[in-house]
């Protein structure tokens, strides 16, 4: 399956399938969290998302992992239901498991989101070969033992990368493509994420949205997910949900830059938002 053939940016609505997610939507406390998950999969694509992700696992600050076992069932039988149900937009899976991947692969998905960048497995990069599947690699500074918990902002990594954000993060990624490509993934399956809220300081974070085309010079299309984060809390003093205006800000610089993907959790909203910015930007 391609990506859709719409003026750029896609939106990329973010269905949680977790207990724990950081923007407190997560919906595996639902009494039939299946049915909610494929509710709010079709609302998002209502109000205008083009491509769905589905997460099983949290990678909020100080998550606990989850099993194996555990994240195919909570991911793979939503994905099975949107097929069942004639869903045709790309739904994409956010998991660093190659076990995981294969499994929603199979179920009809196919985009893998995997935020290690095919780091955190290594059986991950050929099962995405395999499949033909796309990939998004995303760059990721975060460490484990280095999260901080603050009374507003919540739980965010702390910590940041030594020298010009920039030009690392482009260095990073275009090592990481060049996995990608070895491992037998075409190129034209490979997206890049700058990695939002991964490990980097509030200043390098604006950075990045400031500047997120800068990655398109490798090639690859780009996706930004700034939804919510902890740096707009950060940066403006708010909990996760009063973020609206802060994301909606990075949404429209990050579409007026030309990224060909956001992320987000409030859909129509965003999409509206990225679609004037983007006409603006064209104009």
């Amino acid at each position: 399956m391609l990506l859709p053939q719409v003026p750029r940016p896609l939106v990329m609505g973010i269905v949680n399938v977790t207990p724990d997610s950081f923007s407190g939507d997560g919906l595996l406390r639902s009494a039939d969290y299946v049915a909610a998950s494929v509710r709010q999969a079709q609302q998002m694509l209502a109000d205008g998302a083009h491509i769905l992700d589905i997460g099983g696992e949290s990678s909020r600050p100080g998550a606990e992992p989850i099993s194996t076992a555990e994240e195919i069932r909570r991911v793979v039988p939503v994905v099975e239901v949107l097929i069942k149900v004639g869903v045709t937009a790309p739904i994409a899976v956010d998991t660093i498991k190659a076990e995981v991947a294969e499994a929603a692969l199979q179920a009809g998905a196919t985009i893998i989101n995997d935020i290690s960048a095919l780091q955190a497995d290594a059986c991950m990069a050929s099962c995405v070969a395999r499949f033909g599947a796309y990939v998004v690699l995303m760059h990721n500074a975060s460490r484990t033992d280095a999260v901080r918990r603050d009374a507003t902002v919540g739980g965010e990594y702390s910590g940041g990368i030594e020298g010009d954000v920039l030009e690392v993060v482009r260095q990073d990624m275009a090592r990481a493509a060049e996995r990608a490509v070895q491992a037998g993934i075409a190129k034209d399956k490979i997206i890049l994420d700058p990695g939002i809220g991964f490990g980097k300081t509030l200043e390098q974070n604006l950075a990045l949205v400031n500047r997120a085309d800068d990655l398109k010079r490798l090639g690859y299309p780009v996706l930004a997910g700034p939804s919510r984060k902890s740096f707009i809390g950060r940066a403006l003093d708010l909990p996760v949900d009063s973020r609206l205006e802060g994301t909606a800000a990075c949404v429209a610089i990050a579409a007026m830059c030309g990224v060909d993907i956001i992320r987000v959790h409030d859909v129509q909203f965003m999409a509206r938002v990225a679609r004037m910015a983007a006409l603006i930007a064209n104009n």
